[in-house]
């Protein structure tokens, strides 16, 4: 779309106004399309090739001097050749598959660093609960030992033997064994000749 600004320009410059004009319109939009990508073009960037199209017509048209004003550039529509045109609609089915691949590929990334921050997370919890497990056990374990330690400076041969029969019991505690005094009975005598006190013993636990 344009219009005359200068009609005597446009009266003496061009001999030929309309088919001029038909011609640098052309021949821009050519040199455009030539330094422009074909995807864009036909799908979402029509309106930025009429942009640049509308400027470069003007500026040629000022440089003849032609009295002539380009409103507006309509690019309404724009298909490939029917000697390409398969090939293109290949391309772009390629390049839609590439663009679903690459987001499928992000997605699947996002997940996999999600799920390895949190186990990554999760090990640090359970390590760090770990170790103030052992810091509390090893210092309740000092603390025990320091109690013991005052009691024994205060009674050594009372706490000595406190100590001493805390870990027969903790060793013994658990053997299937009955220890009698040899002095036991009048005479000196221990026990008849054989008596199954552990039997006995397990029967008396079954009841």
């Amino acid at each position: 779309v344009w219009n005359i600004n200068d009609p005597a320009k446009f009266l003496f410059n061009l001999a030929e106004p309309v088919p001029t004009i038909r011609a640098v319109s052309e021949s821009a939009m050519r040199e455009v399309i030539a330094r422009s990508e074909l995807a864009p073009i036909l799908n979402r960037d029509r309106q930025i090739v009429a942009d640049e199209a509308l400027l470069l017509i003007q500026a040629t048209l000022d440089q003849y001097e032609s009295g002539v004003n380009v409103i507006r550039l309509n690019l309404d529509k724009a298909d490939p050749p029917n000697e390409v045109i398969n090939s293109f609609r290949e391309v772009q089915a390629a390049e839609q598959k590439r663009d679903r691949l690459e987001r499928e590929a992000d997605a699947y990334s996002n997940r996999v660093l999600a799920g390895a921050r949190g186990e990554a997370a999760q090990t640090l919890e359970e390590a760090e609960g770990y170790r103030a497990q052992v810091v509390n056990e090893a210092e309740g374990e000092a603390s025990r030992f320091s109690a013991v330690l005052a009691e024994y400076q205060k009674a050594p041969e009372v706490t000595r033997k406190r100590l001493y029969l805390e870990t027969m019991e903790a060793v013994l505690g658990n053997v299937d064994k009955i220890i009698l005094d040899q002095a036991s009975g009048e005479g000196g005598q221990g026990v008849v000749p054989y008596l199954p006190l552990n039997e006995l013993r397990r029967q008396s636990e079954d009841k």
